[in-house]
């Protein structure tokens, strides 16, 4: 096998010794704070990312580097490790069919049940928060629906980029035009090419920090729809199981969870019921304790 085809490729071809007890312990270590499990193929994308963290910090290995995170165990370069290492992807009205079934939940519950909570577990970037908001709107007929949406996610930076709301106008080219004009604001002069969404949707979220390895959500609740979607595929059984024993304390019998498309819980049978397609029912038998 000649160099370039080398899996890893030597230290002395990178800019940072990085070692397999490097990996080992980067695994431990993100494991320990986020729940997340590194599979061996993600050894690269780890030395990519944290490579930036070296840099920024004028530190010359990763040993010295990762000397340095357990050292501080409350310091913010946690974060930003923490940051470095979540996956990112998504996408307006990403897995349609989800949205299509939540804006037949809010309708068939109506303005008469008060004010609606719903939860995105893992808002990333706000694709996915906002799009649960253009869904309210578009169930209510109003700008102004009676839904709160909370919006968390381990990663601060985008959440920031979230709470912002602005995209670059692409984000947005798969929906149709009408929900473009009333959604979003297209940027002009020094931001065109951007849009931003209508602050109406923006009023409507609440965005905040989350650790879901927490053993307790301090958010109220019950939530009538919570999207926990692409986000547990990262974790291991044992991780994903007490994920779940949290989520279910934060709904009622009438609340609906919302997975990925990837995601099984035949593990978990005695904490959610399936009820439709990537969809789940909290067990009766399951205790739901709102903080």
């Amino acid at each position: 096998m000649s160099a370039t085809h080398l899996p890893h490729p030597p230290n002395d071809h990178r800019e940072f010794p990085f070692s397999d007890r490097d990996f080992r312990r980067v695994c431990q270590m993100i494991h320990a704070r986020a729940g997340i499990a590194l599979a061996p193929g993600k050894r690269d994308m780890v030395y990519g990312r944290l490579s930036r963290r070296l840099r920024s910090l004028g530190l010359a290995d990763f040993g010295l580097y990762l000397d340095h995170l357990d050292a501080d165990p409350d310091g913010a370069e946690w974060q930003a490790f923490t940051n470095a290492l979540t996956t990112n992807l998504t996408a307006f009205f990403r897995e349609p069919h989800h949205f299509e079934r939540l804006d037949q939940q809010l309708r068939q519950i109506g303005p008469r049940a008060g004010t609606l909570r719903l939860w995105s577990c893992a808002a990333s970037t706000g694709e996915e928060p906002y799009s649960m908001a253009i869904t309210a709107c578009e169930a209510f007929g109003t700008l102004t629906p009676p839904v709160r949406i909370l919006a968390t996610d381990i990663d601060t930076q985008v959440l920031a980029t979230a709470q912002r709301g602005v995209y670059a106008l692409e984000r947005i080219a798969g929906l149709d035009e009408d929900m473009r004009r009333r959604y979003f604001q297209r940027g002009t002069g020094p931001n065109e090419g951007r849009c931003r969404v209508n602050p109406a949707l923006q009023a409507l979220i609440e965005f905040r920090p989350l650790n879901l390895l927490e053993t307790r959500y301090d958010i109220g609740g019950p939530f009538a729809a919570l999207f926990c979607r692409n986000v547990m595929i990262y974790f291991d059984k044992p991780t994903q199981r007490g994920i779940l024993s949290r989520l279910v304390a934060h709904m009622d019998p009438s609340s609906l969870l919302y997975t990925g498309h990837s995601e099984n819980y035949l593990h978990a049978a005695d904490l959610i019921q399936p009820c439709g397609r990537t969809l789940y029912r909290r067990h009766p038998q399951a205790q739901a304790v709102h903080a």
